[in-house]
């Protein structure tokens, strides 16, 4: 998503550009950091950046005039799930006043939780456009379509999903 709206305000011809320069598109949002913070890369872009690290860092977000993305982790109980019992201690237990207070302080989306000074929630930010990407992700024939030409231009997405994201099949 994040490369795609550069391609919607540049063109494919900045995709082929910056194809040109050999990047590396890797799986999971610390991969950028890591590679700065080894130094196997000199620079990182649209990732999470390791902490106590001495990389520099510029931010693109509620301060400034660029456009980012941010988006809500939804979290959902299904019906058929194998364990609810369980299902349903863990989102009561991510949803806790401890964990949003200690493991997710600061970025907490409850509302009964007070942000840090000087920082507002995602969705008062115009620059987080909050809602484009769940529009974005919701046409999954486009999504398709979009990683097949991307892979075309960069090659297929590698490396382990972030560290403690599950994703689409845990345990494999």
């Amino acid at each position: 998503m994040v490369y795609m709206r550069h391609v919607y305000d540049y063109g494919w011809e900045w995709a082929r550009r910056l194809a040109a320069l050999r990047v590396e598109f890797k799986r999971g949002s610390d991969s950028a950091g890591m590679a700065v913070a080894e130094k196997r890369k000199a620079i990182g872009l649209a990732g999470s950046a390791p902490r106590g690290i001495d990389t520099v860092r510029v931010m693109i977000g509620p301060n400034s005039t660029s456009e980012y993305l941010t988006w809500a982790q939804h979290m959902a109980i299904l019906r058929e799930a194998p364990h609810p019992a369980a299902a349903k201690l863990f989102v009561n237990w991510i949803i806790s006043l401890e964990v949003q207070t200690t493991l997710l302080a600061g970025s907490s989306t409850r509302t009964d939780i007070p942000t840090p000074p000087g920082t507002l929630r995602p969705w008062q930010i115009r620059q987080a456009n909050s809602l484009c990407f769940q529009t974005f992700m919701e046409d999954r024939a486009n999504i398709e379509r979009l990683k097949a030409i991307f892979a075309l231009h960069f090659g297929e997405v590698r490396g382990e999903p972030t560290p403690g994201q599950l994703g689409l099949y845990p345990g494999q």
